[in-house]
């Protein structure tokens, strides 16, 4: 079984800075990529950023040139150095492992954790 278990939310004000850090644990062979997505009150889950396990990353526009996604792939670890935080940044925000292999010839599948917190308040 994998586990993914962040952590590093909080309460902030405007400006602030704010470091999650996610951490994969098991059986794990490989994983493709591991991301943030953020679920606000009342909207949509979305893509925070994702980085492959090429280093490829992908951001979403609104974070752009603020957060930065690192990932360490000998540990199974992803981490948002989160920077300039705006009030709609505010959301629970959870890590996500994709096409994970627990074996070579095993089947791919997504993992979630259970989310964190970040709460941006003057």
């Amino acid at each position: 079984q994998v586990r993914l278990v962040e952590s590093g939310g909080g309460l902030v004000q405007p400006g602030g800075s704010l470091r999650l850090s996610c951490a994969a644990s098991g059986s794990i062979f490989s994983i493709y990529a591991m991301g943030w997505y953020r679920q606000a009150p009342g909207k949509q889950r979305e893509l925070v950023a994702r980085i492959t396990s090429g280093d490829t990353t992908n951001y979403a526009d609104s974070v752009k040139g603020r957060f930065t996604i690192s990932r360490d792939n000998a540990k199974n670890t992803v981490d948002l150095q989160m920077n300039s935080l705006k009030l709609e940044d505010t959301a629970v925000y959870y890590c996500n492992a994709e096409r994970v292999r627990i074996c070579v010839i095993c089947p791919e599948r997504d993992y979630w954790g259970q989310g964190t917190q970040v709460t941006v308040s003057s």
